[in-house]
């Protein structure tokens, strides 16, 4: 599946500009929209190491009402996390109604990290799949209006990120022996990427595949992506102008004054 995706799609700078401010400002009006209505949203990124997850993350929350959403780094499960089933320390991080929850990493790691690292048997990462697909199904049966982006990039555009990062001592710190280390297994990845696309993109709760060699493509499907079905799922459409604040009540008035 990941072998047909075109990663080499980009976006101009100047169209880029005018799509960012366009799209954030939609997923402003969005936002409040979630709050007003009172649905709960989950926003799920994965994607390579070096994919623009954390970039697009920023661009999704810029604009966005700090009160409304949250952001949860995915790490290894530690403290209480790690004695429980692996889904519980997500249920215990779902968002309220109203709220919009954030995850950078996900439930996601149970088939793909902990799969291929022998962090959990062959049998519990193939029940995953059904576990994680009853999940999501109950999370969509209540109400959330569920996204799942996986950032696709080439082994090459993921290299020379690899290797900016490595220059540049304020961004240095992102990358890890781990990082170096899971490139070599790129093949092994992909096949599990390939499998988890397959068996968890279902009609309720389908993946978006994201062209990520390009920033700046990426950022504008991801921020299109939850306007387009933002939009649809609380029938609003964020891009129409707003009636102009008290203009009830100055027709009212001009009414009364009519009568009397």
């Amino acid at each position: 599946m990941l072998s047909t995706v075109n990663v080499s799609l980009t976006l101009e700078p100047e169209e880029y500009k005018r799509s960012l401010i366009k799209y954030q400002v939609a997923l402003h009006n969005l936002a409040y929209q979630v709050y007003i209505q009172q649905r709960p949203v989950i926003m799920v990124f994965e994607g390579w190491d070096a994919a623009g997850k954390g970039g697009a993350i920023r661009r999704i929350t810029e604009k966005i009402d700090p009160r409304g959403f949250v952001v949860y780094p995915i790490a290894a499960p530690k403290g209480d996390d790690a004695t429980h089933h692996y889904l519980w320390r997500f249920w215990r991080r779902l968002p309220e109604v109203g709220q919009i929850a954030i995850f950078d990493r996900s439930w996601y790691g149970r088939v793909m990290v902990e799969r291929i690292e022998g962090f959990c048997t062959e049998e519990e990462w193939k029940r995953a799949y059904r576990e994680i697909n009853y999940f999501e199904r109950q999370l969509v049966d209540f109400g959330t209006i569920l996204f799942k982006f996986w950032l696709h990039i080439s082994p090459e555009e993921q290299l020379r990120r690899f290797e900016s990062r490595a220059g540049d001592k304020l961004r240095e710190w992102k990358l890890t022996e781990d990082d170096w280390r899971n490139r070599e297994k790129w093949g092994v990845y992909e096949a599990a990427v390939n499998e988890m696309l397959l068996k968890t993109s279902t009609i309720t709760a389908p993946w978006t595949v994201v062209e990520g060699d390009s920033k700046l493509y990426a950022r504008i499907k991801i921020l299109k992506t939850l306007v387009d079905k933002l939009s649809d799922e609380l029938q609003y459409d964020p891009f129409k102008p707003a009636a102009p604040a008290g203009t009830g009540k100055r027709k009212k008035k001009k009414k009364e004054s009519k009568s009397k």
